[in-house]
């Protein structure tokens, strides 16, 4: 209909014109009204381009290379095992800390239990190092009063053998007990005192050989409660490549949790179209899952430290060979509505549009808007895995120690021998 009036105005107009022209200047008539015709076109679209340029373009940069990223936890065995059940499949939701792999745990039994036997014999052997150090002490002691005697007896030897009330060869007899008890003290001493340095400033539990066979239960533990492989953050399974009878070892790849409540969109702008943008303007995101008739509400929360190239396997070398100008692009971190993710979720390699709003003023460029939920990426279940050891090892200690008074007073009571000064343990407070 708008054609045919168009159409029939057009005729209408040449109709007249061309009765009003004489007929040797029509062809030039004919000829300008197609130039201004044409020109009045051109002004038209030079003003509505303007006009785009002013409301959009001079306000806006936009780039189509972006995409919806997140946090792709890798699953991994923190020890070697063969996988004997697999409880989660793709697309399955976990929460933190459920089971999602276990493995074969008869060898890590078995160097539990040997853990477990060598720390009671350390415990055993450490006790009697402390008895020994009390049995030396006792030793000592009673060659000192041997040698007190000794010397009592010798000294009234002396007084009555000149008068022939003994003969002089107890005396001599006596002399060379009295040398030899001496030498035998002093051995004595010194086999305290190496007895002692192994325990000096120490207890039971706190002895290093008992501390060294408890770290190693300690290891064994783990590797016994690490067959258990648990998801360490709350997310959907991606990427499963786990089987039962696999033969897994610490580092292999088992499969993925992907948290799709905390999203964000990585824009990669070329470096001509970012010396306007800014952490805190707006942002308008396209998905091309949803298509046209849905838009995100984002903002942008800064800038990368670096263009893409620079973080490759390749780094750019531009002062070798020749140099070919190249414009790069700088990844733009861009937060999601939480509101708007709910409603329309979404997942991570998902291409989008982005149009940031360079207009608004926004905060300084090396400012970062970034908010990291600390609380759902924290996995405290790890930290709690040596609670079940301690106790091992408390009960394993108890069981094995003698209730005896060697450990904690073995210092205490009598006179202290003579010679060199020895240093004394603490009170150990003990059974």
């Amino acid at each position: 209909m708008i054609r045919e009036l168009w159409e029939r105005w057009q005729t209408e107009l040449s109709r007249q014109l061309l009765a009003r022209t004489p007929p040797r200047l029509r062809r030039r008539v004919i000829r300008n009204r197609r130039l201004l015709l044409f020109a009045g076109l051109v002004a038209c679209g030079s003003v509505v381009l303007l006009l785009w340029w002013w409301l959009f373009f001079s306000r806006w940069v936009v780039t189509n290379d972006a995409y919806v990223t997140g946090n792709l936890v890798p699953v991994k065995s923190q020890v070697k095992g063969t996988v004997v059940e697999v409880r989660y499949e793709n697309t399955q939701f976990v929460r933190q800390g459920a089971v999602l792999v276990r493995l074969d745990g008869l060898d890590a039994r078995v160097a539990l239990e040997g853990a477990e036997a060598k720390l009671g014999e350390t415990v055993r052997r450490v006790e009697a190092l402390f008895s020994q150090v009390a049995l030396d002490k006792q030793k000592i002691l009673a060659e000192k009063a041997r040698l007190e005697r000794l010397r009592h007896d010798l000294a009234r030897y002396r007084e009555v053998a000149p008068y022939g009330a003994i003969p002089m060869q107890l005396v001599d007899d006596t002399e060379c007990q009295i040398r030899e008890i001496e030498a035998t003290v002093r051995q004595a001493e010194a086999d305290w005192q190496a007895a002692e340095a192994q325990i000096q400033r120490t207890t039971v539990e706190r002895h290093p050989a008992v501390l060294d066979a408890a770290s190693a239960l300690k290891r064994a533990y783990l590797d016994y409660i690490r067959r258990e492989v648990r998801a360490p953050v709350a997310g959907f399974v991606a990427n499963r490549r786990v089987q039962p009878g696999d033969e897994v070892h610490p580092e292999t790849p088992l499969m993925a949790v992907v948290p799709l409540d905390y999203l964000w969109v990585e824009a990669n702008y070329r470096e001509r179209e970012l010396r306007r943008v800014r952490p805190g303007q707006d942002v308008h995101i396209r998905i091309d899952l949803y298509g046209r008739h849905l838009r995100y509400h984002g903002l942008v929360e800064g800038l990368v430290a670096g263009t893409g190239s620079v973080f490759g396997l390749l780094p750019p070398e531009n002062a070798t060979g020749n140099y070919i100008h190249i414009v790069e692009r700088v990844p733009v971190r861009i937060r999601l509505s939480e509101k708007e993710l709910r409603a329309n979720p979404l997942r991570p390699g998902l291409s989008a549009v982005t149009a940031i709003h360079v207009s608004e003023q926004g905060s300084s460029v090396l400012d970062s808007l970034a908010r990291f939920p600390k609380e759902k990426y924290e996995a405290p279940f790890y930290e709690k895995e040596l609670a079940g050891a301690e106790e091992m090892i408390e009960r394993i200690i108890t069981a094995n120690r003698r209730l005896s008074r060697f450990s904690e007073g073995s210092r205490e009571g009598g006179r202290a021998p003579s010679g060199p000064p020895v240093p004394t343990a603490p009170s150990q407070g003990g059974p």
